[in-house]
């Protein structure tokens, strides 16, 4: 069946009506030369049943490999409820919720969405979602150029264990805003930001300090130190979290004397499956203080003139809506369908599964790293405290290990060389709660003969 309203009929009355003979003559001022000839790379329809075929066998190819890898994208179990809800039609085909009269679920659950995400980060307000969680970042620190009006020096100091991917979309987001990125390097023993360094940066005018937790090689940082070093220094703290994390570890709101200024971060770990790369969604939350700045949009409640409660948008400092002069951002809209189930994710599990998904994921990769540190040749690179990520050095090239290991079937961690080749052959390996002792187990005895 076509999928076209128009019949013969219809078109025939509306060429007729323009005083066109045919649908041919709309395109005449095109150059013959210039149209298409023909698709001729487009092969021959085949049926539904084919196509669902040829879907499958594609999928497939895919393979059903043990997972390893961590590196900012995470493998967790998420409830079948979970995506049964979001793809229903109210919520899979909802777009930004303009109207309010109209889009009052949408709405609702974007607000319930973000006052989970204040819980976790233990701050004040939280807008409707970002692109991801580098887009974030870079968000975060335009949003505190803007804040902290008493430097005008654009400084940022970004530690060296910050996600390198995150490190890049920052520059090439800010770079011609003028942000300069100040690195900080890392204790190569413990793996977290050396405190000391932060001395010689006293009396700059340093606009912000981004602090990790945990950082990219797994391990937690001193954030109490770090946070109340920048706010004596006059600084502000742009915060960048795992959100499972936060189940267990002491919220960014509550670090050092006042906590961190701006939250943020990559929401994929809340109900999000690991799809090729994407869709994700990036979260960012602030002190009250600092709303007015916020990109994107936030969804507030309020009540009707019967007294009745209702959600609308507010708040929305885009270009679209206000003097593109004042506009904080040219965000044009926030991940709704990945927000949807983060909530729903979220709602699922409650603060008690959330901790249970963060302790077994600890508990497995200390168990995971426990193992491989009993194979010759392999040694765990730091020895700072960990949430579910570790990094560990190999005897050999990383590279052979690990395309050894996926004929194995097993995706055994992220090659470290390109980023931090100081480390040698490292890799960042993870262990979240999808995995058995068995999956451990048979990670411990592939790499085992990979290496010989």
């Amino acid at each position: 069946m076509p999928f076209i309203p128009h019949t013969e009929a219809d078109v025939s009355e509306m060429l007729a009506a323009i005083g066109a003979p045919n649908i041919d003559a709309l395109f005449g001022e095109i150059p013959a030369e210039l149209r298409c000839k023909g698709l001729s790379q487009v092969p021959e329809r085949i049926s539904e049943m084919e196509i669902a075929r040829l879907m499958h066998s594609r999928a497939a190819q895919d393979g059903q490999l043990l997972n390893f890898i961590g590196a900012g994208a995470y493998e967790h179990h998420i409830p079948a409820a979970v995506w049964e809800i979001t793809t229903r039609g109210e919520f899979y085909s909802a777009y930004t919720p303009y109207q309010a009269e109209a889009s009052q679920g949408t709405l609702q659950l974007l607000y319930e969405y973000q006052s989970m995400m204040c819980a976790l980060t233990g701050m004040d307000v939280s807008n409707a979602s970002m692109y991801d969680g580098a887009s974030a970042l870079a968000e975060a620190l335009l949003m505190a150029v803007r804040a902290n009006s008493a430097s005008d020096t654009r400084k940022i100091l970004m530690p060296a264990t910050v996600h390198p991917l995150y490190r890049a979309a920052v520059h090439a987001i800010t770079e011609a805003q003028g942000l300069e990125q100040i690195p900080l390097a890392y204790d190569p023993k413990s793996g977290s930001t050396l405190a000391g360094q932060l001395a010689q940066y006293v009396g700059q005018g340093i606009t912000a300090v981004v602090i990790p937790q945990p950082n990219f090689f797994g391990v937690l940082e001193d954030v109490d130190t770090l946070t109340d070093w920048a706010h004596a220094n006059g600084a502000l703290v742009v915060a960048v979290v795992n959100p499972v994390s936060l189940a267990l570890l002491k919220p960014p709101g509550e670090w050092g004397t006042t906590g961190a200024d701006i939250v943020c971060g990559e929401g994929q770990p809340l109900g999000a499956p690991l799809a090729s790369g994407g869709p994700y969604f990036g979260f960012l939350t602030a002190k009250q203080q600092f709303v007015r700045q916020m990109p994107g949009r936030i969804v507030g409640r309020t009540l009707d003139l019967e007294g009745k409660p209702g959600f609308t948008l507010t708040l929305q400092a885009r270009e679209q809506h206000i003097r593109r002069s004042k506009a904080t951002s040219n965000i044009c809209t926030n991940q709704g369908l990945l927000v949807t189930a983060a909530t729903i994710h979220m709602s699922l599990l409650g603060p008690e599964g959330l901790s249970r998904v963060a302790a077994h994921s600890i508990a497995n990769t200390a168990a995971l790293v426990a193992k491989l540190a009993t194979i010759p040749g392999v040694d765990v690179v730091f020895s700072g405290d960990r949430f579910h990520e570790a990094v560990i050095r190999l005897p050999q090239p990383v590279a052979p290990v690990l395309a050894n290991l996926a004929q194995r079937g097993i995706l055994g961690g992220y090659d470290l060389q390109r980023d931090y080749p100081e480390l040698g052959q490292a890799v960042l390996i993870c262990a979240t709660e999808t995995k058995l002792a068995d999956d451990i187990d048979r990670y411990v005895s592939a790499l085992t003969a990979a290496l010989n």
